[in-house]
């Protein structure tokens, strides 16, 4: 009998009936009778080593932190097929020594992530959810106090112009935005066309919506600090859908206090769940969302169609796609 192709799916995506929360597209697996698929026995934020051991991939979402102790008697493992793209919870380099591929979901994030960063422009723009307020707390007349700001001729700096950050300056072009953005890998040659691409401290001074979207590295921690916080336009609003840690909220706090700002959408946060005392909680002009701005139907069965190929890629001895440690060679 051939021997199966074990898969572990993260337990998170465990709802209380035992079936999967969201359609992931897992039925894609049956594709190939060898493979497998059960929900790891336990949750945890960085996965142990006993966890791990007799799967020959893994599928997870988050938490699904994997260290270079985690893959200790990992001997068959061959495989992490991420839910997304973030992988600063995995050891890519531990990955690649023990020759486990990881791979990303890029395509299921291309368009849904640029639609919510777009949401949040335009929400902010138009102070939607402080006129929604004034609705609830029958202050009708405080209506005229709450005057938004349109969209054409503002300019939209995209930090970060890869799949989310192209994504986003070309659903702005309709809404007549001048669209700069910055991103050192990026290659001149190979920008969008009518998309300038600037430094970061020339983009903060000219935007009037600045949208977070590159990777948390080293590099990109407290990327956006104080210092340049202060350097955002007057009346500028800050947007990030990339990762929490990019952002030193509480200077953010500090600058719409201040007026500096005139709001801010978030979908992530450098300590998630959000502190309940975070300044942030308490400022108008301030959208908030739980890292789920791009949780969509279309996006989860994306996002697991894609790790599904991974998976099935590998079970036939064969190279996955969006390897981003590259150590495999079918």
């Amino acid at each position: 009998m051939t021997e199966r192709f074990r898969v572990g799916v993260s337990r998170d995506l465990r709802g209380d009936d035992g079936e999967l929360v969201h359609d992931l597209s897992l039925d894609l697996l049956a594709a190939e009778p060898r493979v497998v698929w059960e929900f790891l026995p336990r949750r945890e934020r960085v996965l142990s080593p006993d966890t791990i051991a007799g799967y020959d991939a893994l599928m997870v979402w988050e938490p699904g932190g994997v260290t270079a102790h985690s893959l200790e008697g990992a001997d068959r493992l061959a495989l992490i097929a991420r839910f997304g793209m973030g992988l600063e919870a995995i050891d890519l380099q531990a990955c690649a020594d023990r020759g486990v591929a990881v791979t990303t979901s890029p395509f299921a994030v291309r368009e849904v992530i640029p639609a919510g960063a777009m949401s949040f422009v335009l929400a902010l723009a138009h102070r939607l959810t402080e006129k929604d307020r004034i609705v609830r707390d029958a202050r009708w007349d405080d209506r005229f106090a709450l005057v938004g700001r349109g969209t054409s001729g503002r300019t939209l700096g995209v930090i970060g112009l890869g799949h989310v950050g192209r994504g986003i300056v070309r659903m702005a072009e309709p809404f007549g935005m001048r669209r700069i953005a910055c991103d050192p890998y990026v290659d001149p040659s190979s920008c969008p066309p009518g998309v300038e691409l600037i430094d970061l401290e020339s983009l903060l001074g000219r935007s009037d919506f600045v949208c977070v979207t590159c990777p948390l590295t080293p590099e990109t921690h407290h990327l956006l600090d104080r210092e340049r916080i202060a350097l955002m336009r007057p009346g500028a609003c800050l947007i990030n859908v990339a990762r929490g840690p990019i952002v030193d909220t509480h200077a953010l706090a500090d600058a719409l206090r201040d007026g500096q700002l005139a709001g801010a959408a978030l979908d992530v946060f450098e300590h998630e769940p959000v502190e309940p005392e975070h300044p942030l909680l308490a400022l108008d002009g301030v959208i908030l969302s739980p890292h789920a701005i791009g949780y969509t139907d279309a996006a989860f069965r994306g996002l697991g169609a894609e790790a599904c190929a991974s998976v099935l890629a590998v079970a036939r001895g064969e190279l996955p796609n969006h390897v981003a440690n590259a150590p495999l060679t079918m």
